[in-house]
C-alpha cells in the first residue's frame, strides 16, 4: 500500500515535533553528557596507580618527554567544544549559558558518531581576543578545538589567529563543517540533475560565515567564481559596493572574484534564470517565497539550510518547481548538516595527530561524503548520507587523514588508507555501543513514550 501523503498542515505539525519533545525531555535528563570511567576499577587498589602515588611516574615521563602526553592520557580524543553565545543556530546572540544545550548535543554526537570525546565550554566573554586567549590556554588537555556558534566578523579573525598560533587543529564549524556538508551535497545533487559544476549559475542568499566559506570551497570543487551572485541584506554582491573594502573585507574577497556580470539587485534578481540556490540566511518560513524559486532555471537545485526552520518549506519549494530540495533538518530529505562532517574530519584529523585541518582536508571529506552516497545509489531524497549510514564517517575519517599525511600537516603518517578506516571503525563501534549498552541495562534510562 503506497504511503499516505500528509497535507501541509500534517506536515507543519510534524516538523514542530521536535522542539516540542526537546522541551519535555531536556529536564528529564538535565544535560545530555557526562564524565563516566575509560580505565578498570577492579577494587579500590586501583586508585594508587590512577592517582596517588602511582600516577607520579607518568608524570614524570611527560615532563621529561611531553610527546608522551598523547600515551599517558586521553589528549588525542579530547575535543573542546568553545562558543560565545553570540550566534546560536537560527536564535542570535542568546547567551552562554542559553547556548549550553546546543554545545552539549554538539558534544553527544562527536561521541556517537565519531568516537571523540569533546567538552561544552561556553565563555562568559564576547571579546575575540580574550576568546582566542581562553582557546591557547586550553591546548595542554585537548588534541583540537571545535569553535561554535560565534558571531561574525569577529569570528574570522579568531579561526585565523588561531590557526596560525595553536599547536594543536581549531576549526569553525558553522565555517569549514558547513561548507564541507554542502559541498558534499552539491557535487551530488548537480551530478543527479545532469548539470556540469563549471557551467551553473549559483545564487546564494545570506553572507554569514557559513555562506562565505561555502563560497569558496565550492570553487574549489570546481564552481566557476564568476558564476556565483552572493546576496546580503543589502542585495547583490558587486564591486559598486565599495565600503565593503574595509568594513566586511571578507565579503570584498568574493567580490572581486564573482559575480562576473555584475548583476546588481535582490535576491529574486540574482534567482532568474539561476540553477542553484544556497540560502543560510534567517529562520523561516516565508523568507523565500514560492515565486522565486519558480523563476529559477529547470532542473533547480534549492538548498535551504536556516536553523530552526528552513527559508521556505521543501514542499513549497517543489511545488513552485525545484528538482532538488535540501534543508539542515534531519526529519525532512536531503539533511545537509554539519553533523555529517565534524565527527568524521576530527576522527581522522586525530587520528594522524594533525596539526590543522586545512580547506583540502575538508574538501577531501566532501568528496568521500559524496562517493559513499553515490555508492548506496542516489536519488532525489538521497543526496548525501544520513547519520544512520555508520559507515560513512570512518571512510570520511580515513580521507580527511590521508590528505592531512599526503600535505605533510601529520605528526603520524604511517598508516594506510584501510588502516585508518579500521581504526576509526572500532572507535565509534566502541562508542556505539556503550551508549546501546548504558540504556539496556538502565543507565541511561528511557522516558515515557
Amino acid at each position: 500500500m503506497p504511503e499516505q501523503k500528509l497535507t501541509p498542515e500534517q506536515l507543519i505539525k510534524k516538523a514542530e515535533q521536535p522542539s516540542r519533545d526537546a522541551m519535555r525531555l531536556h529536564p528529564f535528563y538535565r544535560g545530555k553528557v557526562e564524565v563516566t570511567p575509560k580505565s578498570c576499577i577492579r577494587n579500590f587498589d586501583d586508585f594508587a596507580i590512577w592517582y596517588t602515588p602511582g600516577v607520579a611516574a607518568p608524570c614524570r615521563d611527560i615532563q621529561s618527554n611531553p610527546e608522551k602526553v598523547w600515551e599517558h592520557t586521553n589528549k588525542g580524543n579530547f575535543v573542546a567544544v568553545v562558543s560565545d553565545g553570540t550566534r546560536v543556530l537560527g536564535l542570535g546572540d542568546i547567551g552562554p549559558e542559553a547556548a549550553i544545550p546546543v554545545m552539549e548535543g554538539k558534544a553527544l554526537l562527536f561521541k556517537y558518531l565519531g568516537g571523540v570525546d569533546a567538552f561544552p565550554i561556553c565563555l562568559g566573554t564576547k571579546d575575540p581576543d580574550e576568546i582566542i586567549q581562553a582557546v591557547k590556554w586550553l591546548q595542554p588537555t585537548f588534541g583540537g578545538v571545535n569553535l561554535e556558534d560565534i558571531a561574525k566578523p569577529k569570528c574570522f579573525r579568531i579561526l585565523d589567529t588561531l590557526r596560525k598560533e595553536c599547536h594543536i587543529p581549531v576549526w569553525h564549524d558553522d565555517q569549514q563543517g558547513t561548507a564541507a556538508v554542502t559541498a558534499a551535497g552539491l557535487i551530488n545533487a548537480l551530478k543527479f540533475v545532469g548539470k556540469a559544476m563549471d557551467q551553473v549559475r549559483v545564487t546564494m542568499n545570506g553572507a554569514g560565515a557559513s555562506n562565505i566559506r561555502i563560497a569558496h570551497l565550492i570553487i574549489q570543487a570546481g564552481i566557476d567564481p564568476g558564476k556565483i551572485v552572493m546576496c546580503d541584506s543589502k542585495g547583490t554582491l558587486h564591486r559598486g559596493r565599495t565600503e565593503l573594502k574595509e568594513t566586511e573585507p571578507e565579503k570584498w574577497a568574493l567580490i572581486e572574484i564573482t559575480n562576473a556580470q555584475q548583476l546588481k539587485g535582490k535576491t529574486p534578481d540574482a534567482l532568474k534564470g539561476a540553477d542553484v540556490l544556497i540560502s543560510l540566511s534567517r529562520s523561516g518560513p516565508g523568507v523565500i517565497p514560492k515565486d522565486w524559486i519558480s523563476g529559477m532555471a529547470d532542473g533547480a537545485v534549492v538548498f535551504v539550510c536556516a536553523n530552526p526552520v528552513p527559508e521556505i518549506w521543501p514542499w513549497e519549494a517543489k511545488e513552485a518547481g525545484a528538482r532538488i530540495v535540501a534543508t539542515g533538518r534531519s526529519d525532512f530529505d536531503n539533511q545537509v548538516n554539519n553533523s555529517l562532517g565534524f565527527p568524521g574530519i576530527f576522527r581522522g584529523t586525530l587520528d594522524v595527530r594533525a596539526t590543522t585541518i586545512t580547506d583540502e582536508m575538508c574538501l577531501e571529506a566532501a568528496r568521500e561524503l559524496a562517493r559513499t552516497a553515490e555508492d548506496r545509489g542516489l536519488r532525489e531524497d538521497y543526496l548525501i548520507p544520513t547519520m544512520d549510514d555508520w559507515e560513512v564517517f570512518p571512510r570520511e575519517a580515513a580521507a580527511v587523514g590521508m590528505k592531512a599525511i599526503e600535505q605533510g600537516k601529520a605528526l603520524i603518517t604511517d598508516v594506510s588508507y584501510e588502516q585508518l578506516k579500521e581504526k576509526a571503525e572500532k572507535i565509534i563501534k566502541l562508542a556505539r555501543d556503550e551508549a546501546q549498552c548504558l540504556q539496556r541495562e538502565g543507565f541511561i534510562k528511557l522516558p515515557d513514550a
